[in-house]
Parts: C-alpha cells; structure tokens; sequence
C-alpha cells in the first residue's frame, strides 16, 4: 500500500539562538491512503506541532517529510501552499466566520479551488451541509449553532473539496460524550466513502476505537509500544 504521509528522521526546532529549543526528535512514520491515525499523549509532547507540519502550516526544517510525493522540508511559502489545497483541516475550536451562515462557511473549503463557478460551489456546499445532517442549516449564522453542528459544519468545510488527507486536532474537546462521538463516527464514516487519509490529534479515550492505528508521543518522539494510552 502506498505511503500519502512518510516521515523519516524529522527534527524540528523552536526560537532562535540560546533560546533555540528541539521539540521533535528524530521521526520516522509512515501512513498510507485511507487509513485512519490517531496520535494521542501528554499535552506538550509535540503531536500539534507534527501536524502542523505535514499540513504545510509551517516549514519542517530537518529530516524528510514527504505528503503526496511532495518534499516538505524547507519548503518555501509558495510550495507550502499548494501543498495545503490537498489537505482538509478541522480544528478544536470550529473557525467558522460569525459573519458567514453555515453554507458560506463550507463554500471557503472550495475557495481556493479553481474552475469551480459560484453555482456549483454553493450546490456542493448545500450537498455536503445535508450529507452531515444539516441540509435545514444551511442560512444559520454559527451563534445559532449548538457546538456540536458548528463541528459538523467544519467536517464539511473540510470535506467538501474532497481532499487526499484530513488533519484534526482535539476535534471532540469542546463537546460533550455524545456530540463528541457522532463527530467521529461522521468523520469516519465520510473519510472511508471518500477513501481519504485522517490524521487526528486527541487526548479524548473515548474515540480512539475509530483508529486503523494509534501512535503515541512523548516529549517530542514516538513511543515503540504503548501498553496503555492515558
């Protein structure tokens, strides 16, 4: 099976000088099309800050860091971009735009798209809302939103440019047990139809029977065996 997601001997650094601090050690993981990862530890162990860099959010500095055959260590800006037009993002806190109703939210995910018209962004949009049980929320502004719908709102902006990988972090914390559960049985659920790689960032035990896998950090590396995740 073909590795989306391959990380060999990664370093990472934070600050400048006396203060230069390493957060990540050396590496290395490989994940494939369709498989759903779950990285789980203690808070400061570095999982967000891995994220952030197979998502593009910022440059990985040492080491080899491939997503989609593209090399991302010391990616420049514009490389940087492109490479995040691949990707889906769903964070713990929704950012969603206040000012934006739930299908202007979602229409953002195609945004950076092009060749799609305004028509057929909104009626994709419009499709994705209803897919995740909110086709009758569709002109709801985020304050007339419960938690749990402002996150079915960000799976789809998410989702609906049909991206190779998701990345999530903390995706159930601001939910309670229920709303948190039927947020990953949809992100499942959608990821296993669309046939895209997630890769998930919690602390929350409860989910992770989602996963394909579950990788532990701590202090900045991969633990070889957790023999239990707490």
């Amino acid at each position: 099976m073909k590795s989306v997601i391959s990380v060999q001997n990664l370093n990472h650094y934070f600050g400048k000088g006396q203060l230069r601090k390493q957060v990540l050690f050396d590496i290395s993981l490989e994940i494939n099309a369709g498989e759903i990862i779950i990285m789980t530890g203690p808070s400061g162990s570095g999982k967000t800050t891995l994220l952030t860099l197979v998502g593009g959010l910022r440059s990985a500095q040492e080491g080899s860091l491939r997503v989609l055959g593209q090399e991302l260590c010391g990616a420049n800006a514009g490389k940087l971009t492109l490479a995040r037009r691949s990707h889906g993002y769903i964070f713990q806190a929704h950012n969603l735009h206040g000012s934006l109703t739930a299908v202007q939210n979602v229409r953002m995910g195609l945004e950076l798209h092009k060749g799609i018209s305004p028509q057929e962004m909104h009626r994709r949009s419009a499709e994705m809302l209803e897919v995740v049980g909110l086709g009758h929320r569709l002109n709801y502004y985020p304050d007339d939103l419960s938690g749990g719908q402002k996150q079915r709102v960000a799976i789809a902006r998410a989702l609906v440019s049909q991206p190779k990988i998701v990345l999530a972090d903390e995706p159930t914390a601001a939910l309670d047990s229920k709303s948190g559960r039927d947020v990953v049985n949809l992100m499942h659920k959608l990821a296993k139809e669309q046939d895209c790689t997630i890769l998930l960032v919690t602390h929350d035990n409860r989910i992770l029977d989602i996963a394909d896998r579950i990788v532990y950090m701590e202090d900045g590396k991969l633990a070889k065996a957790p023999a239990t995740v707490g």
